[in-house]
């Protein structure tokens, strides 16, 4: 069976066996319950991770409120990016929202396979891919209303709506639950 790694990072670029086998001596697996933290505020992220199973939340803490950034959904590579790569406290908690079975690989492994063609190809496409999701995350956020982003989360059978629990599901379209509750009311009347 093909190592789950190895297949997410053939949907960018194609590994040898080779390559492969020395990406694969680098990487550590964990596995965390529901609400465990992979990463807490204010600590240095030193991993680049792959999320073979689970959901995860990322979340900022202000003024005692938790606000949710965005989601993780399987199979995913993430970090907290400017942590990471300029090894500064992070500014954001990484959750699991679900039991996960997470890849680890560490700052220094990560940076030393950059010699490998599969790899460093690996690396600036989901950079690219990230930078992508991250600017449409923001026009959205600029230009619709936490209505019309939950409209389309629906049509899209967005898979944070039935599995994010309500509260962080209101935190990442920026209103209260109780406002979240009267739009999904006044959608499900409508039907």
């Amino acid at each position: 069976m093909v190592h789950p790694f190895r297949n997410y990072i053939s949907n960018y670029t194609y590994v040898s066996i080779n390559d492969w086998e020395i990406i694969r001596s680098k990487i550590k697996k964990q596995e965390f319950r529901k609400g465990e933290l992979i990463l807490e505020a204010g600590s240095v992220c030193k991993n680049l991770y792959f999320l073979e199973s689970g959901f995860l939340r990322y979340f900022v803490n202000r003024n005692g409120e938790e606000i949710t950034k965005y989601f993780t959904e399987a199979p995913y590579a993430f970090t907290s990016q400017e942590s990471f790569t300029k090894h500064l406290p992070a500014t954001e908690n990484i959750e699991t929202i679900e039991k996960s079975v997470i890849w680890a690989i560490s700052y220094k492994d990560a940076h030393e396979l950059m010699e490998l063609q599969s790899w460093n190809i690996f690396i600036r496409k989901l950079i690219q891919e990230v930078q992508k999701y991250t600017d449409q995350i923001l026009v959205q956020i600029q230009s619709e209303t936490a209505e019309a982003r939950y409209q389309r989360m629906l049509e899209n059978c967005d898979p944070i709506v039935a599995r994010v629990p309500l509260k962080y599901l209101a935190s990442y379209l920026g209103i209260a639950p109780q406002s979240l509750s009267r739009i999904r009311k006044k959608m499900f009347s409508l039907h």
